[in-house]
């Protein structure tokens, strides 16, 4: 009779179950394995890492041949994290283990080391979760990755160092401590390097921020070389509001699918901050590969994308970031498998008015053709702009604003502010899947950025003169009610719409 171990494997950010069978009744070479069910190398590659641990462990491995199916058999598996379950399923075939009614509720991960040890691997959160929801009680796992998987509460989890300790604990000879939950907001918190208070200048920059930060708008900010637009950019995050515990495991099954949580192996309690190299490929910035992984844009979920130097980036990969910027996710699409990474990002980018820095500078020369500062800013495309809800210019310091002692305004009085923007709007959306102005949909703003007859004149005559796409007509609505939001008005005033006019840009 077949034996049947519960697994799971990762597609995109999400987990799916698999079932683990073993049987010896297809004849055969004898002592060999055949793995069937669509494995990738990874897994085809287990028989002979269980075989190996299974014999130096001194256990016993079957002598006839020995047929791993997996299943469902139209899912593609990957990865070494079935390794476990591989070889728990072999020794039940063989005797070794006997069947128990707990198998049904339990689930095995883990790559296994020749001899034995078991070896930690990615996307353990994901299958945490699903295995929950699925109604399992108990996830054997590498030691490695017991913190993370018990960010799950309600599993239990077996932290395993090797084989023959797995199975003298499911043989009842000597048990294994579960691991023990810990509070996740106790986890991974750090200082943050960057306040408001040590830009000095630069208000309507930092004003541009606040308005970002509060209703989850795009910026793009063009000025000199050291004019501080990366300092300004850095200092983002600390104004931002803090994550929730269930933001907090969305960011977490994320770094844990692209492996970046083997070393810290906690909770992600902090808002992401990416900021790739301009030399960055197309799939280290939006995911992608044959088994698709996530990129840069979907590690900056819930966080920053910052893009430095953004005339520098490719224009393909730039265009690459349309239906991201737009729609908050980033659909990959391969001959084999289809996947959706989220991308709910906040994109801060600054460039230099030319390829020399100094265009419109009114202490230094530029020396760039006209043609040359042409091309350039085409770098950038019209509808790659058109996303961008606010466009700042970022001056060059006076000696006076860089040598004054006056104190500036801290991040953590501006974070207050953001945060009771932020209540409003979660409150106005509270009936919807999303919670800040700049993802609304364009029924959501009609129903929220009621403008008064003065307000439309002004919108009118701007939309007509600066020929407005539909698009920026939406995101100056955005941009007005969460600067209403911020002032605590329940209606957008004309002054709020004003000012949101102005962050568009005209070039």
């Amino acid at each position: 009779m077949a034996s049947q171990i519960m697994s799971a494997t990762v597609t995109g950010i999400n987990a799916e179950l698999i079932e683990v069978e073993a049987d010896t009744k297809g004849g055969g070479e004898l002592g060999s394995i055949a793995i069937v069910g669509l494995p990738d190398t990874a897994v085809n590659e287990a028989k002979e890492r269980i075989k190996s641990a299974i014999k130096n462990c001194e256990l016993s491995f079957p002598k006839v041949k020995l047929t791993i199916n997996l299943a469902p058999a139209h899912l593609k598996k990957q990865g070494s994290g079935l390794d476990l379950p591989i070889a728990i399923s072999t020794l039940l075939n063989s005797g070794t283990l006997k069947e128990d009614q707990n198998y049904f509720y339990s689930l095995f991960l883990g790559e296994l080391a020749l001899n034995g040890k078991l070896r930690p691997v990615e996307g353990v959160l994901p299958i945490a979760i699903k295995a929950q929801q699925q109604g399992f009680k108990i996830l054997y796992v590498p030691q490695e990755n017991a913190e993370e998987a018990k960010l799950i509460k309600e599993l239990e989890i077996i932290p395993v160092k090797n084989l023959k300790q797995l199975v003298d604990h499911l043989q009842n000879k000597e048990k294994i401590t579960p691991q023990e939950y810990k509070d996740p907001q106790l986890l991974n918190q750090k200082s943050l390097a960057y306040d408001m208070a040590f830009i000095k200048g630069q208000e309507q920059a930092k004003r541009a921020l606040e308005i970002s930060a509060a209703g989850n708008h795009n910026v793009l900010m063009t000025g000199p070389p050291g004019s501080g637009k990366t300092m300004l950019a850095q200092a983002l995050p600390s104004i931002l509001p803090d994550l929730k515990l269930t933001e907090s495991l969305d960011v977490t099954k994320i770094y844990s699918v692209a492996g970046e949580l083997l070393n810290q192996k906690k909770l992600i309690a902090t808002r992401p901050f990416r900021s790739p190299h301009h030399t960055a490929s197309s799939v280290s910035l939006t995911g992608g590969g044959s088994d698709p992984r996530p990129g840069e844009i979907s590690l900056a979920h819930r966080g920053v994308l910052f893009l430095d130097e953004l005339p520098e980036f490719s224009k393909h990969i730039l265009e690459n970031l349309r239906q991201p910027l737009e729609d908050g996710f980033i659909h990959i699409s391969r001959a084999n498998n289809s996947v959706k990474f989220p991308a709910n990002f906040i994109l801060i980018a600054a460039r230099n008015p030319c390829p020399c820095g100094y265009y419109g500078d009114e202490e230094k020369e530029c020396l760039c053709g006209a043609s040359q500062i042409l091309n350039y800013q085409k770098k950038i495309s019209g509808p790659i702009l058109d996303r961008i809800d606010l466009h700042i210019k970022v001056p060059r310091l006076s000696f006076e604003k860089i040598t004054n002692t006056q104190k500036e305004e801290n991040s953590e009085k501006i974070k207050n502010r953001i945060e009771e923007a932020r209540k409003n709007q979660e409150e106005r959306f509270k009936s919807k899947t999303f919670h800040t102005n700049g993802d609304m949909d364009s029924e959501t703003v009609k129903n929220f950025c009621f403008l008064g007859p003065e307000s439309q004149s002004l919108l009118k005559a701007a939309v007509e003169k600066m020929k407005l796409s539909p698009r920026s007509y939406f995101k100056i609505l955005k941009v007005a009610r969460t600067i209403a939001d911020l002032e605590g008005d329940k209606n957008i005033k004309t002054e709020d719409l004003s000012e949101a006019l102005q962050y568009r840009f005209s070039e």
